[in-house]
């Protein structure tokens, strides 16, 4: 049998080198028309498949499931049907698509009515997400945050080797990529002031991270180990958690990140699954000191995707300000998880975990502008030769992550949002 992720596969669909969405992917996701509702699509270079249409026309007979599912305005429902559905969908698609297949190439009203052009489609949310968890798992993200302000000794808190540090955060202000964002309002403090004020931040900011997405419940009590983990992850999506810098500085102490991150946050539309990032698997980071036995993961768990940053002043080009990769990450997905359900903390279809500021070794590979500009002390400068601090109104941050081997580009697409100015009342 014919793997969904052989290198080998070609699609009757012609498919740029260069795109994110290959036969090799088929990534998921929620999108609209002007005739057409929202429902599920995949991913195919530069088209989206209609599952709905498929369905309607009976491709999906021989899998044990309601195809209706696929007319539907979030993912919810189809990934609550468990792996072996969307493992079996996933492969039934890579045969209707492989260029020896003529059940729907053969037919060119039935191509003109199940593929749409992403460029002629709206995308939506991809998820109802009934909860958030944003986690704070790299280490060079960690250290540099704690060297700026405390100091390299004690940049470190004691509890972060010990287990991946994450807070609850917002489910209700997480938008699709395109989505405007507000310049957030608060309280700061400066330095050399005894009292705060409010007003609108003047130290906002990106997060690149990586997110994922369960597909499976767990009852309040059960725990899951990291070897289970995975069987829990849908797939993921990029990740912007937007941040007010100066905000957060004074309220965090002592429960940490509320009003400075809960205004929003920006996802890819599309899900890749793990079954696509199968390939791509790698050894994380070594692990000093030896995690607890309910957080011990050895083998390959970690995922070798490039990231990337631009930034867009307004009626100008992008630029690239940021290049990393998932990989170096220090704590896992799995360990991420089972960190989450180990006090026995219910887990639901849908949720989102966000990995946290994605940052590598050296100035360009930092995930934030916090890092990038060091605080804002050493300005960012730009192609059209202006500098940045931190992002300015109108600004657009995008977000790209893609994977490559064997000649092979597996993609996220990407995330974008473009800042606002703060709405007055």
């Amino acid at each position: 049998m014919i793997r969904a992720n052989d290198p080998h596969l070609h699609s009757w669909i012609e498919i740029a080198p260069e795109s994110d969405f290959p036969i090799q992917n088929l990534p998921f996701g929620i999108f609209s028309t002007p005739d057409r509702d929202p429902r599920v699509g995949v991913a195919i270079g530069e088209y989206i498949l209609d599952l709905c249409v498929l369905g309607r026309h009976n491709f999906f007979e021989l899998i044990d499931f309601d195809p209706n599912v696929f007319h539907r305005p979030v993912l919810n429902d189809f990934i609550a049907m468990g792996k072996p559905v969307w493992r079996a969908v996933r492969n039934r698609v890579s045969e209707l698509l492989r260029n020896n297949n003529e059940e729907i190439s053969g037919d060119s009203e039935l191509i003109r009515e199940c593929l749409v052009l992403q460029s002629e489609a709206t995308m939506h949310m991809p998820v109802k997400v009934p909860n958030y968890t944003d986690f704070y798992s790299s280490l060079e993200h960690a250290t540099n945050v704690g060297t700026m302000f405390r100091d390299p000794e004690t940049a470190l808190l004691p509890n972060w080797k010990h287990l991946p540090v994450g807070y609850h955060g917002r489910a209700s202000s997480i938008v699709v990529s395109g989505t405007p964002i507000h310049r957030p309002k608060g309280q700061t403090k400066a330095a050399d002031q005894d009292t705060p004020t409010f007003g609108p931040s003047q130290q906002l900011d990106f997060e690149l991270e990586v997110a994922f997405i369960t597909g499976k419940e767990t009852p309040l009590g059960q725990s899951i180990t990291p070897y289970e983990a995975e069987e829990y992850i849908f797939g993921l999506v990029l990740f912007n958690d937007w941040s007010a810098r100066d905000i957060q500085t004074w309220e965090y102490v002592p429960l940490g990140p509320f009003l400075a991150k809960s205004f929003a946050s920006s996802v890819s539309p599309w899900v890749v699954t793990l079954d696509a990032l199968e390939p791509f698997r790698v050894k994380g980071p070594e692990q000093i000191p030896k995690p607890l036995p309910n957080l011990e993961a050895l083998g390959n768990r970690n995922y070798d995707i490039h990231l990337e940053v631009l930034l867009q002043p307004q009626h100008k080009a992008a630029s690239t300000i940021s290049h990393t990769n998932f990989k170096h990450m220090y704590w896992s997905m799995a360990q991420q998880l089972a960190h989450q359900s180990s006090n026995g903390c219910n887990i639901m279809v849908g949720d989102l975990y966000a990995s946290g500021t994605v940052s590598g070794a050296r100035q360009e590979a930092y995930g934030s502008m916090l890092e990038l500009t060091w605080r804002g002390t050493q300005p960012l400068q730009l192609p059209d030769g202006s500098e940045r601090q931190f992002i300015q109104d109108y600004d657009t941050v995008i977000m790209r992550g893609h994977c490559e081997l064997n000649g092979i580009r597996v993609g996220f697409g990407e995330v974008r949002g473009q800042v606002l100015p703060a709405i007055q009342h």
